[in-house]
């Protein structure tokens, strides 16, 4: 048989597998997306659709259970190379959307008012444009009226750009731009739209005869005697040309690789819903992972006295936690080592090798302060513990003994007897 392959230590092959990643994924900001709380199927579903929408760079398929906490998939982020988390949890009387900045912070927690699932959206859709290709490459972020005052509006547009990778404009591919995000805020309501769709792309000034043609599908000719008729038809030019608005008329700077969006020419850029929906309204922003100080609260306004108040309270609660922490690791320490000395003294007691009295004498005047009793050390010859050796005949005792041939006495067999008889 022939040698099996050499095992490579894990270690290794992590970084061996680290290394051959290009740096274009590394520095992608990458998500986990779970749910916490109550279990309900509509929850779960959202999670799903949520991880749609951060694809590429996110765990698609991350199985959590109930028995993991938040730790967890904060120990995993750096592996990982994660750095936002996005948490539905649900609540008897509301369902919340946390997101987390890894590994420090800040968070921000919204309240979910409505959600609408990425089926039903497609479900309601006349046309429904779905390509699993679509999700290859990360979406387009487009945010609407964040521009208010107030810090916490440009911490939290801040948050929703920095959760998907950032485009260099004389880089980028366009053929890749395939979906696109939109954060819309209200200031009136307070509330956050969000909305996910797909981009295509059509070229302008062609019917839609013409349009078949180009995208490669086969027309039915049954009714036209040539080609001709078919494309110069009034009743087979396009209905939607008439509707098409001149605003998202562009001209391409690159050809795409669908067919008849050449560069320099005009394209109608469509959007269609794919879903989810979302609308919910930001709550507050802490400084840490999910604790620390609340930097915006939207039901409560405290003065500068009581923020100040509470900041102490938090660092004194910071510094106890710290100086227990500190204890906790002195604490183990100690047992450690007592546990050490512990078996040391008994390995010695087996060997046989007491503690010496002398030693014992001078530690007992030191800690008491007075002489010790003259029959307190006294040594006595102890016997040893050790086993002592069996004599050369009882070493195999469960061994039978053997017989002398001449007195062996055979067996009689009970039928024999009784034919005798």
């Amino acid at each position: 048989m022939g040698r099996g392959k050499k095992k490579v230590h894990p270690k290794t092959r992590t970084a061996a597998f680290k290394a051959s990643e290009p740096s274009e994924i590394v520095e992608a900001p990458h998500s986990f997306v779970i749910h916490r709380g109550l279990t309900c199927p509509y929850i779960t579903d959202l999670t799903l659709d949520f991880r749609r929408i951060m694809e590429p760079f996110t765990a698609t398929n991350l199985r959590e259970k109930r028995m993991n906490r938040i730790k967890d998939f904060v120990s995993l982020s750096s592996f990982f190379h994660v750095s936002h988390m996005g948490i539905f949890n649900k609540a008897s009387t509301q369902l919340s959307f946390k997101v987390v900045r890894l590994p420090r912070g800040p968070s921000l927690t919204f309240k979910v008012h409505q959600f609408t699932l990425a089926r039903d959206v497609i479900s309601c859709s006349k046309k429904q444009m779905i390509d699993p290709e679509h999700f290859k490459h990360a979406p387009l972020v487009i945010m609407n009226n964040f521009s208010g005052d107030g810090k916490h509006l440009k911490l939290m547009a801040t948050t929703f750009q920095n959760m998907f990778p950032s485009i260099n404009l004389a880089q980028v591919n366009i053929g890749t731009i395939r979906r696109c995000v939109l954060f819309s805020y209200n200031p009136e309501t307070k509330l956050v739209e969000m909305r996910h769709y797909s981009v295509q792309v059509v070229p302008v000034g062609l019917k839609r005869s013409v349009q078949k043609i180009l995208k490669g599908t086969v027309p039915n000719l049954g009714k036209c005697n040539e080609v001709v008729d078919f494309v110069t038809k009034d009743g087979y030019a396009s209905e939607s040309e008439a509707e098409d608005d001149e605003q998202s008329h562009v001209v391409l700077a690159q050809t795409l690789k669908s067919k008849g969006n050449l560069e320099d020419n005009k394209s109608s850029i469509k959007l269609h819903e794919i879903g989810p929906r979302l609308t919910m309204q930001l709550i507050k922003i802490e400084e840490g992972l999910l604790t620390g100080e609340v930097l915006y609260h939207d039901h409560v306004v405290k003065t500068e006295d009581e923020k100040e108040t509470l900041r102490k309270l938090v660092e004194k609660k910071k510094k106890l936690k710290e100086q227990r922490k500190k204890e906790q690791a002195e604490n183990r320490a100690r047992n450690l080592k007592l546990k050490k000395d512990e078996k040391w003294a008994a390995r010695k007691a087996e060997e046989g090798h007491d503690s010496d009295p002398e030693d014992d004498a001078e530690y007992y005047k030191e800690e008491v302060g007075e002489e010790p009793d003259e029959e307190l050390f006294k040594t006595e010859a102890k016997s040893s513990r050790k086993r002592p050796k069996l004599p050369g005949g009882m070493k195999f005792k469960n061994k039978r003994a053997k017989l002398d041939p001449k007195n062996k006495k055979t067996k009689s067999d009970p039928r024999k007897s009784r034919k005798s008889k």
